[in-house]
């Protein structure tokens, strides 16, 4: 078969054939295949991913190759290129108009590892080419500032159509603004629940987010006021729980969620991600020891008929990279690196997922 047999009809044809592994439809039908050109004996076109991070980019290249192959000729030769443009069920509205996902990042008790995850997930979807920012609304302890090296910043004011608008930090490319940039390091403050509650709703309505794919909210353990007024503010694309193995970690992370699958909230759960899953020596980077417990992330995940996202080792270097002001995926470490990539590539596919076959998300009106 030579270029005169190959039209664009038949570019298309081949390639409805090809299924998009996670949501089930052709990549014709999904709207993903773009910008077709013909040269001789050659194909070339453009495939849109829903997240930058996708995992199965490279098997849905084999895929559409293959199946110019199959239909078309074998001879030809294939040339794809891969973009993404991260899906959204939000609507542009007046509060974070160009955010496409909001992300809680919970936990049913203090102590696992949430603030530590959240930061290393952002890291991790900026690095597939993501943009991402964070909201620590962790008035427990804002840590979000001391792991990004940014807790002696102050974000700026800029005025903007008569209203004055927040610039959140940049920092390793992350968009963040924290509690603990309101008030200086070294002073406690006590934040009573409406003090709180109103600094959160600035952080949406007085922040100029510009375009972001995923806004991640690192919240207070258990459930509290900070929760009801971020699921009341905006409409919440879905939350990822975090875990150790522990059986009383995971009996609170139970109760814990259960707030977000309340009818009048009705906030998907995307997955879990175990923290803290096993430790493992720098120098045996091939030993596990299950120090607290084992299987702990499968059984909550299970229980909500949830994925599991990710298993984050415990190892020295994630402590010592967040104290000293970086995440750790900054760093060269494999098993960590590793690690946070699979997690944020499963929450990425995840939120795409959520995106075709759920309806949106509606912010809460709750009766008092």
């Amino acid at each position: 078969m030579g270029e005169f047999t190959i039209n664009k009809e038949k570019v298309l044809q081949a390639l409805s054939t090809v299924e998009e592994p996670d949501l089930k439809k052709d990549l014709v039908t999904l709207g993903m295949i773009q910008d077709i050109e013909i040269g001789v004996n050659q194909v070339r076109f453009t495939v849109v991913l829903t997240t930058p991070a996708c995992p199965l980019k490279e098997l849905i290249r084999r895929n559409c190759e293959a199946a110019i192959h199959e239909h078309l000729s074998p001879d030809v030769e294939v040339i794809i290129k891969l973009t993404a443009n991260v899906t959204s069920t939000r609507q542009s509205g007046p509060i974070i108009p160009g955010v496409k996902n909001v992300i809680a990042i919970s936990s049913g008790k203090g102590g696992v590892g949430k603030s530590t995850v959240t930061a290393n997930l952002a890291m991790a979807l900026h690095r597939s080419g993501a943009s991402v920012g964070i909201i620590d609304a962790d008035i427990s302890g804002p840590s979000i500032p001391v792991m990004f090296g940014a807790e002696n910043m102050q974000p700026t004011i800029t005025p903007k159509d008569g209203k004055n608008y927040i610039n959140p930090i940049r920092q390793y490319g992350i968009k963040m603004i924290s509690i603990g940039f309101l008030t200086p390091p070294d002073s406690a403050v006590v934040w009573r629940g409406p003090m709180a509650s109103q600094a959160l709703k600035q952080f949406f309505a007085d922040t100029d987010w510009g375009d972001l794919d995923y806004l991640l909210i690192d919240l207070p353990p258990g459930t509290s006021d900070i929760h009801l007024t971020l699921v009341q503010t905006v409409p919440v694309t879905g939350a990822v729980i975090v875990t150790t193995p522990q059986k009383v970690a995971l009996a609170d992370a139970i109760k814990g969620s259960q707030m977000f699958r309340q009818p009048q909230i009705n906030v998907p759960i995307l997955g879990v991600i175990e923290n803290m899953a096993w430790f493992t020596p720098e120098e045996m980077p091939d030993h596990q020891y299950h120090i607290f417990g084992k299987g702990g992330g499968q059984l909550l995940a299970d229980k909500f008929d949830v994925p599991l996202l990710g298993q984050i080792p415990l190892v020295q270097g994630i402590r010592e990279a967040g104290d000293e002001g970086r995440p750790a995926v900054m760093d060269i470490n494999p098993i960590v690196n590793d690690a946070f990539r699979d997690a944020a590539e499963s929450l990425a596919q995840q939120v795409a997922i959520r995106n075709a076959t759920k309806e949106k998300t509606q912010a809460v009106e709750i009766q008092v």
